[in-house]
């Protein structure tokens, strides 16, 4: 029995990866040079989806642009700019607008969605989760040079300024100035740099 070397394990890994990028590429409205997507990666609605070049997507990585759900049209976009990294087992899922800047680092197990499954009154909450409407109340906007911890959530209508740092497990649900710290659940400003 023959043992690969490993320098050739990486070789063969790097092959497989850019074959593997330039298939999801052709998936997408527009992506920019050296895309570096590691398998699996979950795609739905590419045709909303641009990415820029020099793109990082770990593994399980999932972007999903809705344009439809439960007999309901969405017009969704999700824009991510340059030198953007995304660690592994993230989600990104949009009805509405998402916008990523460039020079973005993203920890493993983030989530950023634009909407939620119904509102919190009386109808929806009679509903099962699944069977609920979409709805957004407005897009996620992440500016350049942010970065952004493991296992945060970022919802709808927020904008997160540029050189911005999210600690790690925050819930952000508003807005955030540029060169802010912030933590927690609900995430607040904790601090400021720069």
């Amino acid at each position: 029995m023959s043992i690969m070397h490993p320098a050739l394990i990486e070789f063969s890994l790097r092959i497989f990866r850019f074959i593997y990028s330039t298939w999801i590429a052709q998936n997408l409205n527009k992506v920019g040079r050296d895309p570096n997507i590691y398998y699996p990666f979950y795609l739905k609605g590419g045709r909303y989806i641009t990415i820029g070049s020099t793109f990082i997507a770990g593994y399980r990585t999932r972007i999903e642009a809705w344009d439809s759900y439960a007999g309901e049209r969405f017009n969704p976009i999700i824009k991510i700019g340059n030198n953007v990294c995304i660690n592994y087992d993230c989600h990104f899922g949009a009805i509405n607008h998402i916008e990523i800047g460039d020079n973005v680092l993203i920890g493993s197990r983030v989530t950023i969605v634009d909407h939620d499954h119904g509102t919190v009154d009386s109808v929806s909450l009679q509903m099962k989760p699944g069977n609920r409407p979409l709805v957004s109340k407005g897009p996620v906007i992440v500016e350049h040079d942010v970065w952004i911890g493991e296992n945060v959530v970022i919802l709808s209508n927020v904008t997160v300024g540029h050189n911005s740092i999210i600690g790690a497990s925050s819930v952000v649900t508003k807005s955030v100035p540029p060169f802010s710290v912030i933590g927690g659940i609900p995430a607040k400003v904790i601090g400021s740099h720069g």
